[in-house]
């Protein structure tokens, strides 16, 4: 394995996979560039050394190939303004265009495939199946899916002299651009530097991190962070809960919830967290009291209520004044912090005054010197929002992939450059 910065790409053609998977409205526009503009410095590294760049992604999920409003078409222009460099367009991935494309790819030019996931092969799962169909049937689409897999990441491969792998929102999964193309490149195979830099702020975070070390857990459900809050009970010194899970902590010890997103099923797991925490000393925070609405909407009435007494027709959708006084007090005296989901229900305005609170009691942590990691698609979405990005150390580009990494599993896309 190479580093991206003592590789010599004079002449080389890099294939790098990128994660170009940007939100879109309905226009086709992109409404969040981070990801663009986290590759760019690796592109330009290739670009510079006088190399070529061969860029491929997945966006969204297809269901078909092709699909006009998932192609890569569309975003070419943000590229194109982040980069300062035009972009060739090769419209598939298999086609002879895209393998002449790449044939005559000279020192200096870049070139986009088109989406990845435009093909069942990309994934490994087949398409187009019947409902109705017999497991037979589906074991046998599986198969032809596998085989022709295989010819896929070769002719991917083909295109290129050296594979970069820069896209560590994507390092969770098993696919033919992630996984499993690295092997078709055995010495001339490395870590872009939005994967190099995840890495090392995620690896300096869980494995040395200056202390006070908090962690802000948000996000709706209990079910889906479970995992996350045990690993991380093994390396901080305090969590705060928000968002949606703040009502199933709050029900477990016999709140009432009103309308709020509770899971009573996980009720057990709420409590048994809460003990083991008091058991090692591990502080945890939850907000007093909640701001509550009698509709999910930007027009809805409104009023504050302890977030453990919410009445029937009333939903908790963000922390009220009590709760963003007391995370905000806690916060500044973190010297890592850690935060993982929105405390509130951010997208709307009315309800983004906590999650705001929140984000800008980390600035001013990361002031006074704390480094702060902010990671998960929503709440870089929050920093965002809020104007924030700039201010906090980090901003992870993963979400499934930093989640996983943090509770310690080894992910097929790191795995396959480190072997």
């Amino acid at each position: 394995m190479f580093a991206i910065d003592n590789y010599n790409f004079a002449g080389k053609r890099a294939i790098i996979r990128v994660d170009f998977n940007v939100p879109l409205n309905a226009e086709g526009k992109v409404t969040d560039d981070t990801r663009i503009r986290a590759a760019i410095p690796t592109i330009k590294r290739v670009l510079e050394g006088g190399g070529s760049v061969i860029l491929m992604s997945h966006l969204g999920r297809p269901k078909k190939n092709p699909d006009t409003k998932f192609s890569l078409e569309q975003i070419i222009y943000a590229i194109e303004e982040r980069l300062g460099h035009k972009i060739m367009f090769a419209g598939d991935c298999m086609g002879e265009k895209a393998a002449q494309m790449a044939a005559n790819l000279k020192p200096g030019e870049v070139m986009l495939l088109e989406n990845l996931r435009f093909y069942a092969e990309e994934e490994g799962k087949p398409r187009g199946l019947a409902e109705d169909a017999s497991d037979e049937e589906k074991k046998e689409a599986k198969r032809a899916v596998k085989e022709s897999q295989k010819s896929f990441v070769e002719r991917l491969a083909s295109y290129a002299d050296c594979y970069i792998n820069d896209a560590f929102g994507t390092a969770h999964r098993a696919h033919a651009s992630t996984a499993l193309i690295a092997d078709y490149f055995p010495n001339d195979k490395m870590f872009g530097y939005v994967m190099e830099n995840e890495l090392k702020a995620i690896d300096g975070v869980m494995q040395n991190p200056k202390r006070p070390f908090c962690a802000i857990i948000g996000g709706s459900k209990v079910s889906t962070k479970i995992t996350i809050i045990e690993k991380l009970m093994e390396k901080v010194d305090s969590i705060i809960i928000g968002g949606g899970m703040t009502y199933t902590f709050a029900g477990a010890e016999g709140g009432k919830e009103g309308k709020s997103i509770c899971e009573p099923d996980m009720f057990p797991v709420a409590l048994e967290i809460l003990k083991k925490a008091e058991e090692r000393g591990i502080q945890i925070l939850r907000s007093p009291d909640a701001l509550i609405c009698d509709d999910f909407a930007e027009t809805a009435n409104t009023q504050e209520a302890p977030a453990n007494n919410i009445p029937d027709e009333w939903e908790g959708v963000d922390i009220a004044t009590g709760g963003k006084a007391k995370f905000r007090e806690h916060i500044l005296g973190c010297k890592t912090i850690l935060w993982n989901g929105p405390v509130g229900v951010f997208e709307i305005d009315k309800f983004s005054t906590g999650s705001r609170a929140v984000a800008e009691a980390i600035a001013d942590a990361t002031d006074k010197g704390a480094y702060s990691l902010i990671g998960g698609g929503d709440s870089v979405a929050c920093i965002n929002k809020f104007g924030l990005a700039n201010r906090v150390s980090y901003v992870s580009t993963g979400g499934g992939a930093l989640l996983e990494y943090m509770e310690g599993k080894e992910l097929p896309g790191v795995a396959a450059i480190r072997k």
